[in-house]
């Protein structure tokens, strides 16, 4: 079994097919497009290929260590940012044409009108080892 990130995006990715911003949704289709989520998330969950899943708040900063007895250095929050990472999901399948495979299907969840959206996901392998150093 192989792990994959499948990250959705606030913006960043290239342009959704139906291409309406989620604060422009009714109240249902809000409700309709978490319901997918889950029910896709469930469906995984039965097979053995769901690990977690989260949404994200567009809100975040960045954090870095400033040397030893000194508080870390922040900045942010950067919500005005290219790329704004809207959720994630980890899945752990048997392979990555498997990986493509759900990340289509996710990539259908309901948007505007009760239509799929088509949204590009990012879809990333998790490294099974380090990589190695040749000199």
């Amino acid at each position: 079994m192989a792990k994959y990130l499948l990250l959705k995006h606030y913006r960043g990715a290239p342009a959704a097919v139906n291409d309406v911003p989620m604060d422009q949704w009714t109240p249902q289709e809000i409700t309709d497009h978490v319901q997918y989520m889950r029910d896709f998330a469930a469906r995984l969950e039965e097979t053995g290929e769901f690990v977690d899943g989260q949404a994200l708040a567009p809100e975040g900063m960045f954090v870095r260590y400033d040397g030893e007895g000194r508080p870390p250095v922040t900045d942010g929050p950067f919500a005005e940012t290219k790329d704004l990472i809207a959720g994630w999901m980890v899945i752990d399948v048997d392979s990555r044409e498997r990986a493509v495979e759900l990340a289509g299907e996710l990539s259908a969840a309901p948007g505007a009108g009760g239509k799929p959206i088509h949204e590009w996901l990012e879809l990333r392998p998790f490294l099974a080892a380090p990589p190695t150093i040749t000199e």
